[in-house]
Order: C-alpha cells, then sequence, then structure tokens
C-alpha cells in the first residue's frame, strides 16, 4: 500500500497524486468553458496539486487556473515553471535564465495566479548559456523576499541536481519518466536519497505494440484499466515519486485519482517492470 501525502521540501503536505494542466485548451468558447470545468472537478476531488507554467500559452495556462479556482481552497498548491522566453532571434521560445528574465516571470506569475506567494517555484530547464549561480541566485533572491517558498528544477542531470544543491536547497525535481521509459532513474535515485519530490512528466507510457499489450494485460487481471495501472506502478516504484497526469476530460482526472487505490500484486508489478527495455 503506497500513502496517498508526501511533503515537499519536508513541510508541504500534498496529495501524491497531482494534476498536470498543460493540456487545457485556453482559447476562448467552449473549450476553454471545458477546462475551467475539468480544473474545479480536479480540486473536488480532492487533488492539491496543480502543475503550470509560463511556456503553456505565455501565461494563458496560469491564468486558467486562477479564473477557474481563485479564491483557491485551503491546501492547493499550484506549481508553476519559469526559464523559457520568446527569445529567439525571431521571438520564438528558446531557454532563457537570465535573472531579469526570471524575475520578470515570477512577478508576471504572482499577477496571473492572484498570489502573493508560490509555494513550488520550478526552474523549467537549465539555461546553458547562463550561468547557474545566477540563475538559481535569483530564485534564491526571491524566496529571500518571500515570492517563492520552495524552489524546484526541471529536466536535469545527477550532476546537474548536485551543482544546484550547493546554490540552494532544492524541493523537487520534475524529469520524464514512466514505466517504459527510464532514463532519468539515476536522478529518481538521487532524490530518493535527498528526500527530494521527483514530478515525473509524461507519467503514462506511449510504446510499441508488444508493450502496450503487456500494460493491457496486466490491467486486464487487476480489473483496472491500463492508465490506473500504469499510475498504480509509479505510486510503488518510489516513496518521493508524485505523478501528475494531465487531461482535458473530467472522466480522465477521475480514472487516474483512481490510481491511488489499485494495489498491484509483487507479480503484476514484476511483469510491468519487465515490460521495460534498457538501451
Amino acid at each position: 500500500m503506497t500513502s496517498k501525502a508526501f511533503r515537499i521540501g519536508g513541510d508541504l503536505e500534498v496529495r501524491r497524486l497531482g494534476f498536470g494542466a498543460m493540456h487545457l485548451p485556453t482559447e476562448a468558447g467552449p473549450a476553454r468553458e471545458s477546462s475551467l470545468a475539468v480544473a474545479r472537478r480536479v480540486v473536488e476531488l480532492g487533488v492539491t496539486l496543480i502543475d503550470t507554467a509560463y511556456l503553456y500559452g505565455g501565461g494563458a495556462n496560469e491564468e486558467l487556473l486562477a479564473e477557474a479556482l481563485y479564491p483557491y481552497p485551503d491546501g492547493l498548491v499550484i506549481t508553476t515553471k519559469v526559464g523559457v522566453a520568446r527569445s529567439g532571434p525571431r521571438g520564438e521560445w528558446k531557454l532563457d535564465g537570465r535573472p531579469d528574465v526570471l524575475r520578470t516571470q515570477v512577478e508576471q506569475a504572482l499577477r496571473r495566479l492572484r498570489v502573493e506567494r508560490i509555494e513550488l517555484l520550478q526552474l523549467h530547464r537549465i539555461d546553458p548559456e547562463t550561468p547557474l549561480a545566477d540563475q538559481l541566485g535569483t530564485l534564491r533572491d526571491m524566496r529571500t523576499e518571500g515570492k517563492i517558498g520552495r524552489i524546484g528544477l526541471s529536466e536535469v542531470t545527477v550532476a546537474e541536481l548536485d551543482q544546484a544543491r550547493q546554490i540552494v536547497d532544492v524541493a523537487s525535481v520534475q524529469n520524464r519518466y514512466n514505466v517504459l521509459d527510464r532514463e532519468h532513474e539515476p536522478v529518481l535515485k538521487a532524490c530518493e536519497h535527498a528526500g527530494i519530490a521527483f514530478l515525473p512528466w509524461r507519467p503514462v507510457a506511449a510504446g510499441t505494440s508488444g508493450e502496450l499489450a503487456g500494460i493491457a494485460a496486466v490491467a486486464s487481471e487487476a480489473g483496472a484499466t491500463p492508465t490506473q495501472v500504469i499510475l498504480a506502478w509509479l505510486l510503488s516504484r518510489s516513496p518521493v515519486m508524485l505523478p501528475i497526469p494531465g487531461t482535458a476530460r473530467v472522466a480522465h482526472v477521475e480514472e487516474n485519482l483512481a490510481a491511488e487505490d489499485l494495489h498491484l500484486t509483487s507479480a503484476q508489478y514484476a511483469a510491468l517492470d519487465r515490460l521495460h527495455q534498457p538501451t
């Protein structure tokens, strides 16, 4: 049995299944109304961590969540990410961790989310063209100012995580990870050792027909859906695992959250484990 709660940074308690808001349409019309309904249903079902980012529509996703959920219920954490901007030669998106860009994006996120402090702020990617000490130093300064509660990272290696931890306390890591894609297994182990929350993005695996058939077979035996089996596997994989599956449909939200009550047998867990083919 897996616990349904985890403390990010040792003190910020959240439910171990969160919600990724990236796939919620933000354009005006019926699609937006549906997105608002999904976000509200997520909270009604007891989710306490919702993940968004400036990159998701240049802040439009943040504005959508505020429209749907403000004033926020006690205990709800909306985590956002900064460090990607339209800074390319032709205005295209690129990594941008310059201190003034990070500070501006955090200030804008505070305004869009209608909060005075972002409890978990993650660096979307490390900008190789800006010293890491400058990037994390800016976020550390804003934490000191009370505008950020905790600092996280996304898509980092073990070496980058080690380097970052010499500059700031790292509360979370958000890397790509699922039952069929475990490139970042060493990072997960490093997070376990340090008690750092690991938020796998793309937690629902896409694989070959044979791999998906193997997942479906376990799901049939367990009386669950393939998605529920995949999420249950993740929750059992590590005590610091905090999946953030995303969807634009209420039915999928309800399906995902039911995975918390699905307990795989050791044989089912092993069958899923064997589907991974190391590269």
